[in-house]
C-alpha cells in the first residue's frame, strides 16, 4: 500500500496529534480506522434498508420512512443530551 499526504490546517494536524496521543496511537491510525469505520451517506441508506428488510421479514415490522425520521431524531437527541452530560 503506498502512502499519500493529506495537508490540513496545523490546528487540525495538532489536534488529530492529541488525539491520538489520547488514544495511545498515531495520526495515521486515527485517520485510518476514521476512514474504515465513517459510513458515507449511500452506504447508511443501503444499511437503513437491510435492516428494514430484516424487520418486516423477520418480525413483521413495516417501518416507515416518518418513523425512521423520529427515531433518528431522538437517538440524536439522547446523544446530545449524553455528550452535553459529560462535558
Amino acid at each position: 500500500m503506498s502512502d499519500a499526504m493529506i495537508r490540513v490546517p496545523a490546528e487540525v494536524r495538532d489536534r488529530l496529534a492529541v488525539i491520538a496521543e489520547s488514544r495511545g496511537t498515531s495520526i495515521r491510525s486515527l485517520v485510518q480506522e476514521f476512514a474504515e469505520t465513517t459510513l458515507t451517506a449511500e452506504e447508511r441508506r443501503e444499511r437503513a434498508e437491510r435492516a428494514r428488510a430484516y424487520m418486516a421479514e423477520h418480525f413483521g415490522v413495516e417501518v416507515t420512512d416518518e418513523e425512521s425520521g423520529a427515531m433518528g431524531r431522538k437517538l440524536r437527541e439522547a446523544f446530545e443530551q449524553q455528550q452535553n452530560a459529560a462535558a
